[in-house]
This record gives structure tokens, C-alpha cells and sequence, in this order.
């Protein structure tokens, strides 16, 4: 199976916070997943743990974009696409961002990966890598609210792409 790359400052195992989620479900395709994932228009339909959304060159992410939103309780974060892969012949599809809060309290790499299984299933796997001290104060909660949340996250664009 394929795994999440990650550049090397955020390398799970050596941040303030590391979480990761996933999922096999089966009757659903990476390209079924695919539009409720890059498409952020699509995302306060299913999760409500975003708001203030603002993509300046549209809704469907593009590698190199940048766009804003807040989630968690926190301020607006800002955000640049680094991974956009559409699902492929063979090719597992790849969304990765960078996020971080205007004074560096937070800066984080969060990654999703669709990925086509024999028997008619599809694989989501979200990690996100996160660094600075909002970050550790994140990682000392039980349960650890990005656990909890990128869950509530990948069973919302479940139940959005099935239906």
C-alpha cells in the first residue's frame, strides 16, 4: 500500500503532534471520493469543523494554491497546496497542505490519500504533522482533539461521496 510523503521537517515520529486516520470501505472508488475531498466548496456540507473558507483562485484545489480557513478553535489558518494528484489508471490520488497561524504557533502538513484496493474497495488514509507549541498543547489532550476530528473528517466525505 502506499504511504504519505511528508518533507522531512515534518517526518512523523519527530513533531509536537502526529495523527492519522483511515479508513477501507468498500462499493466506493478513489475517483468517486475524489471531488468531495479537492474541492473545498464541498466541505462545509460534510464537515463542520471548517469555516471561514476563502480560496482566491477557486474552490478546487491546484498545486501552489493558497487559501485560508479556520478549524479547531483556532484563527484562520493560512495554506498552500503542496501535493495535488487526481486518482489515476494505477495511481493512488494525493492532496497535501501546508498550514500555519500568522505567528507560527501552529504550522502543520496535513495529507490525504485515496487509493483503489482489489474487491472493489478504496483506502483513505489522512496524517497530519504538526509543530509549535499549539501544537504540543494539542498532543497532551485526551483524547487528542485531531484524532477525533480528522475522523469525524474522513466519515463525513464517506458518507458524502456515497451518496
Amino acid at each position: 500500500m502506499e504511504e504519505i510523503h511528508f518533507p522531512e521537517r515534518y517526518t512523523p515520529g519527530t513533531t509536537d503532534n502526529f495523527v492519522s486516520n483511515e479508513t477501507f470501505v468498500k462499493g466506493l472508488s478513489a475517483q468517486q471520493v475524489w471531488p468531495f475531498l479537492h474541492d473545498t466548496a464541498t466541505w462545509p456540507g460534510y464537515y463542520e469543523n471548517v469555516s471561514d473558507l476563502s480560496t482566491p483562485n477557486g474552490s478546487r484545489l491546484n498545486r501552489g494554491d493558497r487559501f485560508s480557513f479556520a478549524t479547531f478553535g483556532f484563527p484562520p489558518l493560512e495554506a498552500e497546496v503542496i501535493e495535488c494528484e487526481p486518482p489515476g489508471s494505477g495511481r493512488a490520488a494525493r492532496l497535501a497542505w501546508r498550514a500555519w497561524m500568522p505567528d507560527r504557533t501552529l504550522d502543520v502538513v496535513h495529507a490525504w490519500l485515496l487509493e483503489d484496493l482489489a474487491g472493489d474497495r478504496v483506502r483513505i488514509l489522512t496524517q497530519e504533522s504538526q509543530l509549535g507549541p499549539s501544537a504540543a498543547e494539542l498532543a497532551a489532550q485526551r483524547p487528542n482533539p485531531m484524532l477525533n476530528g480528522h475522523q469525524a473528517w474522513l466519515d463525513g466525505l464517506i458518507a458524502a461521496a456515497s451518496r
